[in-house]
């Protein structure tokens, strides 16, 4: 991990309330993994003291992006901020997804608003293909959808609401195509807690490996706070782990839910 101090190439809207920031990283952009994070000092917040965590989205020769969505007065002064004006970060940060190996398992990616920008990286170094299951409460909530159709993978889209695609929750057509065939699949998950929940109960009933980059709230982003630690299984018991530097990626066979916050 480095820290440094980026230059903003470009911040433009999204879709409703989300944004996508590219930086330039030279030193940082090269050692981005699939899953990881970038840990972001919004210098115009006088009052903050503490970073905001990002999944990073897209790499591109000396940059990478971000996809972030107006949540507080952090973010909302993240997009106010335009091309050429300057960031400190802290990345690549945490353990991230393990990309498949040629003629593995098929992986299966969930995800639920913005949990859509950590798996980019993954589908796009991922082998082989597989299939996206992108769910939201609302058409606004789905992102990316053609960068990730644009990689050869299937998307399919579920809305709360019913505005876009099939109506519910995204675990529905999870289970669908489960039930289809588990036989050689792998899930990867990032989301709301609750939607991690329910995908790794979904991997226990079928049988499958998952990964789930667990959604945890965090201070410092390198380990020594210990905000964001969850219970783990371990030897005949349980520990702490760190989501920032043990995580946020874990085999949902491990994680405690029954102790979970």
């Amino acid at each position: 991990m480095l820290e440094q101090t980026v230059q903003i190439i470009s911040n433009e809207r999204d879709t409703d309330a989300y944004f996508r920031l590219v930086l330039r990283a030279p030193q940082i952009a090269p050692l981005v993994q699939p899953g990881q994070f970038a840990h972001v000092r919004v210098t115009p917040l006088k009052d903050a003291l503490l970073r905001r965590p990002f999944s990073i989205f897209q790499v591109g020769g000396d940059t990478f992006s971000i996809l972030y969505k107006t949540v507080g007065k952090g973010t909302e002064a993240m997009a106010r901020m335009r091309a050429g004006k300057e960031l400190n970060v802290i990345a690549p940060l945490g353990h991230g997804f393990t990309v498949p190996r040629p003629g593995g398992e098929t992986p299966l990616l969930v995800a639920g608003g913005y949990g859509m920008a950590a798996m980019y990286l993954l589908a796009q170094r991922s082998p082989q293909k597989g299939i996206v299951f992108v769910g939201g409460r609302r058409r606004v909530d789905i992102l990316c959808e053609r960068e990730f159709a644009a990689l050869g993978w299937d998307v399919r889209v579920t809305t709360e609401d019913g505005s876009r695609g099939e109506k519910g929750l995204v675990t529905q057509p999870l289970l669908a195509e489960l039930k289809r065939g588990a036989s050689g699949k792998k899930l990867y998950a990032c989301g709301p807690t609750g939607m991690l929940k329910a995908v790794g109960k979904i991997a226990g009933e079928f049988d499958v490996p998952a990964e789930l980059s667990m959604d945890e709230h965090m201070c410092c982003g390198v380990g020594v706070c210990l905000t964001c630690v969850i219970p783990m299984k371990a030897g005949g018991g349980w520990e702490y782990q760190r989501t920032c530097t043990e995580g946020p990626v874990f085999d949902s066979r491990r994680v405690l839910w029954e102790t979970a916050k």
